[in-house]
């Protein structure tokens, strides 16, 4: 069955609060790959590149306060050097 290269992903970032304020952002970071990882069944092999832009996203208001959710772009590439690549979607 052939996968779509491209996809929309809505990361919901709620449970980074449920850490103490000075590791949300650290979490919310986390939370994103465990959710890339999740939705698109990536293997042990496979490597994941997350976009900095992401970073900076997630980083803007500080570490105790990061975005409720965030809105990607995940792009499923042929090549073996990154397989998996995680970007901001723009709107």
């Amino acid at each position: 069955m052939a996968r779509a290269n491209e996809s929309e992903l809505i990361v919901p970032l709620r449970n980074a609060w449920n850490i103490t304020r000075f590791k949300r952002a650290p979490r919310a970071m986390q939370i994103i790959r465990e959710q890339v990882i999740q939705h698109l069944k990536v293997k042990e092999d496979e490597e994941l590149y997350i976009d900095p832009e992401v970073n900076e996203y997630v980083w803007k208001r500080g570490i105790e306060n990061p975005p409720r959710k965030i809105r990607l772009m995940v792009i499923r590439h042929d090549e073996p050097d990154f397989p998996v690549e995680v970007k901001l979607m723009k709107e």
